[in-house]
């Protein structure tokens, strides 16, 4: 969703058209409430990444994704009348999509997307572009491990557990060679993403 609909970049604010203008200029106001969206946006992608002939597994992914609507809304029309069965997964999805997306919201958004001219190494590609999330166990817990966005960009396979253990490493690293790693507290990300997207909004505002 956020990807498609907003803009974040002065650029891309410059260039944009259509929805996303639209929304551009008030994003920072509306980035929370159309996380509402976000449950939605992800169950639209999960069928479109079926048109992908070179997925592994595709068939058997796409009868589970089918098999889970079927339960689900199977579920809700036994227990409930129709009305309000489409009251609850109408609320359901709402919450989750905002959920999903105040877990993302803080890894990336208002961070770089692009650190400099040639393309920076790897290490500084994934460093510089991603925020880590302070907040010990609480934060574990809440954002699933995703708190340490750094780690997991570095070694995206390594097990979620296994990434707090990597960090003081990886920080220490980052100091030896003067790679700036931004790490923030969840009040704080979310700041910086707000602002960010209000900065970049500023082109569309001014054009009227």
């Amino acid at each position: 969703m956020a990807p498609d609909i907003l803009v974040w970049s002065q650029r891309h604010a410059e260039a944009s058209s259509g929805v996303p203008r639209l929304i551009g200029r008030a994003q920072g106001f509306l980035f929370f409430p159309l996380f509402q969206l976000e449950g939605l946006n992800l169950h639209v992608s999960g069928f479109r990444s079926l048109r992908n002939a070179d997925m592994r597994g595709r068939r058997t992914e796409g009868i589970l994704l089918v098999a889970h609507w079927v339960a689900y809304i199977s579920g809700l029309l036994i227990l409930l009348p129709p009305g309000l069965a489409l009251a609850v997964a109408a609320i359901h999805q709402a919450l989750f999509g905002v959920y999903l997306g105040c877990i993302f919201a803080p890894n990336h958004k208002g961070m770089p997307t692009q650190t400099g001219e040639p393309e920076p190494d790897f290490l500084r590609r994934q460093v510089l572009t991603s925020r880590n999330v302070s907040g010990g166990r609480f934060a574990d817990v809440m954002l699933g491990g995703l708190n340490h966005q750094i780690e997991h960009h570095l070694f995206p396979s390594m097990p979620a557990p296994n990434l707090r253990r990597a960090r003081p490493m990886v920080r220490e690293y980052c100091a030896e060679l003067g790679i700036d790693y931004h790490e923030t507290g969840l009040i704080v990300s979310y700041r910086e993403a707000l602002q960010h997207l209000h900065r970049v909004g500023a082109p569309i505002r001014a054009a009227g």
